[in-house]
């Protein structure tokens, strides 16, 4: 067997290609865009670069054939609260069944992950945001949502006969969007109702930064600070408001605002790889007519939970089943979705599994987040309950 470092376009593009050739056979799998593949290792695009390196490495067998492939990085900002050791990061992991094959490619992970000052790393994750290729899939092997990591069952084995374990599960939820919500979601709706202070609203695309800006007071509020994460400025908002605004569906995309200030946000995107499916990888012109007339047609009938949140000092007053009651006004009357799917949620924050399945939702598949410290006699954590 032979480790080939990616260190040019044409290793660059036999990375790609020996995930495609792994996993082409399975009937399941949705080849991810080129693009997004290619965006998390450019240093122009991908700001994690600023905190840290990686390394990719292709392995082929002696006849040349690529058989595995792994991609290993240093994130200084990457750490859980609790942690005692330097962390990196393994990802984009694929391989053959073969265990010789896995534990080459891991060693050399680690390896450059000890040169680099590291004690654990954690894998399969991304190198940058947890929101893409972030875990194993253990559980739930049909279509990926968007961004999301799909490998075979076996994977699993490769893994843990190697010494990785468990660090946190990443459940998924899903529901027909038909499904009548429960009674307490009304009551508390009506509570709400009845307070003239609040309104809800979906977006409205031609006033895009207003709603940007919203989402940052919220964002701000709910969610910055949490396992270290910043604030997220406007101008930050509305850039990623303006990436999303193609494929963005007005009426999935809600808030909820007290006396005019914005208090929640539920941001929901029609599930995009049922689009992508059909395009091999590829997002150039061909593909962005293609994207456009697809959903000029409606042919996407799944939409997916990205964001929910609310400002602490409204948490708990039942503003969560007022948005979701008039949510679904819309959703389940005027739109053509079926189904709808939330992404992950850590099994370390048991008060947000508790809200999804109070939708009356069920877990659709689960993904795994390893960990392998490298001194074998120290005592695993999991990662703490939140």
């Amino acid at each position: 067997m032979e480790l080939v470092i990616v260190k040019n376009k044409k290793t660059a593009k036999e990375f790609i290609d020996t995930h495609v050739a792994l996993n082409k056979q399975i009937a399941e799998w949705i080849r991810p865009l080129d693009k997004d593949i290619n965006m998390v290792f450019d240093p122009e695009k991908n700001k994690a670069f600023r905190q840290g390196e990686c390394v990719r490495w292709i392995l082929k067998d002696d006849r040349g054939k690529p058989i595995g492939r792994i991609a290993a990085f240093v994130n200084k900002r990457y750490k859980t609260k609790g942690d005692t050791q330097p962390t990196g990061g393994v990802g984009f992991f694929d391989c053959i069944n073969d265990q010789a094959a896995a534990n080459l490619l891991f060693d050399t992970a680690r390896e450059w992950l000890r040169e680099r000052g590291m004690e654990a790393m954690d894998g399969p994750i991304n190198f940058g945001e947890r929101d893409r290729w972030w875990g194993l899939l253990v559980d739930g092997f049909y279509e990926p949502l968007y961004g999301m990591n799909f490998n075979p069952p076996y994977y699993q084995q490769l893994m843990e006969t190697y010494g990785f374990q468990p660090f946190f599960h990443q459940i998924c939820y899903a529901m027909s969007v038909d499904t009548q919500l429960q009674d307490k979601f009304f009551a508390r709706h009506a509570l709400i109702e009845s307070d003239p202070g609040y309104h809800a609203e979906y977006i409205d695309k031609k006033n895009l930064p207003k709603y940007a800006e919203d989402f940052s007071i919220v964002y701000n509020k709910a969610w910055a600070g949490h396992q270290g994460g910043k604030d997220i400025s406007k101008q930050q908002a509305l850039n990623i408001f303006k990436q999303m605004s193609a494929a963005m569906d007005e009426k999935v995309v809600w808030f909820v605002y007290y006396k005019n200030e914005p208090i929640a946000c539920w941001l929901n995107l029609p599930e995009l790889n049922q689009f992508f499916k059909y395009m091999n990888g590829k997002f150039g012109l061909l593909q962005k007519l293609q994207f456009l007339y697809l959903k000029l047609m409606k042919r996407c009938k799944k939409f997916t939970g990205i964001v929910f949140g609310i400002v602490p000092e409204f948490q708990g007053k039942g503003v969560d089943a007022y948005m979701i009651v008039e949510g679904a006004k819309v959703i389940q009357k005027e739109l053509p979705y079926t189904q709808y799917e939330l992404q992950w949620i850590g099994d370390f924050n048991p008060k947000m599994l508790n809200i999804a399945e109070s939708l009356g939702t069920k877990p659709s598949r689960k993904l795994t987040t390893y960990r392998y410290l490298f001194d074998r006699t120290k005592e695993f954590q999991r990662h703490p309950i939140l």
